[in-house]
């Protein structure tokens, strides 16, 4: 079998092919989007790709032709060689790649379905349009904060008709509204567009049984996610996705850490929501209650993290063996 390295870029990429007995058979540099006459011609090879923005759509490519495909995470290029005595070039990266390839059976990290990735991509898109938002609406008020003057409570979407009420405004001001307003929109049509998919998902229906889980929360743990059978257990899951405790222990010293902030940081960010929004709305399920005696004896925001992880574990369990939530057990077999 070849081993076919691609060290990828934005317009042009660099291959480097090397044969079983780890001779370069062929390198040079490719155009990216002409990657796929480049795979289409080989004989079945192992391609070696980095982690990065086009890694995944090659693995597609690869795959689809036969190929074995490794993406090796980003962190253990260098350990391979990869920018080596502080020389970092296309061509090397790819010899280098290609000559770990030949050497050894290298780690890849998971290659998300195509709908895993869509679906990511649009709970992305859909948070930088809060993101815009909020940053509009919190220069608006500090607008008027710097002037002493505050608009009456209300929600996010109400705003700039609350601003609107209070004094003549400037245009500079109103463009700012404006755009918010406009934000809102596209905000409302993509949680259409997001709600529409939950509900025709059976698995986010499921996952929606739980309390503070809603349509965010359970399509960020289906996209982070992807195939739940890939993990051994609960705790694998929680650590995939970064809400275990940290450990920096050494010579006989003890040293735990805070949550290592692994993985998919919109999916955590989503869970943690989840928690809170559970503790305030069910106050009375048993494992809210739960966190409030962990509150006691650990304080809040540790409690609320170890809620999320908990969550974590109870969506996995409800995915992997068609379930629903039951208060009492944290799941139920469905009859």
């Amino acid at each position: 079998m070849n081993h076919l390295a691609i060290d990828l870029g934005g317009r042009k990429s660099y291959v480097c092919i090397r044969g079983e007995d780890g001779q370069v058979i062929r390198e040079g540099a490719v155009e990216t989007d002409k990657l796929d006459r480049v795979l289409r011609g080989q004989a079945k090879s192992r391609v070696v790709v980095e982690t990065c923005a086009e890694g995944f759509g090659v693995a597609d490519l690869a795959m689809a032709h036969g190929h074995e495909v490794r993406v090796v995470p980003a962190t253990l290029v260098r350990a391979l060689g990869v920018g080596a005595r502080g020389i970092k070039t296309d061509q090397r990266d790819a010899r280098a790649l290609s000559a770990a390839s030949c050497q050894m059976d290298l780690p890849s990290v998971h290659v998300p379905s195509q709908q895993s990735r869509e679906l990511k991509s649009m709970l992305g898109m859909r948070s930088g349009l809060v993101t815009c938002r909020t940053q509009l609406i919190n220069g608006v008020r500090g607008y008027f904060r710097a002037r002493r003057v505050r608009p009456r409570k209300g929600t996010t979407a109400t705003f700039p008709k609350r601003v609107r009420e209070l004094v003549e405004i400037p245009d500079f001001v109103e463009l700012q509204l404006v755009a918010i307003d406009t934000l809102t929109t596209q905000i409302r049509a993509a949680d259409k567009k997001l709600a529409a998919l939950a509900k025709a998902s059976d698995v986010c229906r499921r996952l929606m049984t739980v309390p503070g889980v809603g349509i965010i929360v359970s399509l960020a743990f289906v996209a982070a996610l992807d195939d739940p059978h890939r993990f051994d257990g609960a705790h694998a899951v929680q650590s995939y996705l970064g809400l275990v405790p940290g450990e920096n222990s050494s010579s006989g010293r003890l040293r735990k850490t805070g949550i290592t902030k692994a993985g998919n940081p919109f999916a955590r960010w989503a869970l943690v929501q989840a928690a809170h929004h559970a503790r305030r709305s069910r106050p009375n399920d048993p494992m809210v209650l739960w966190s409030r005696q962990v509150e006691e004896r650990r304080q809040r925001p540790k409690a609320v993290i170890a809620l999320a992880r908990k969550i974590v574990g109870i969506l996995w369990a409800i995915w992997t063996k068609t379930q629903v939530y039951n208060p009492a057990r944290g799941a139920d077999s469905i009859a």
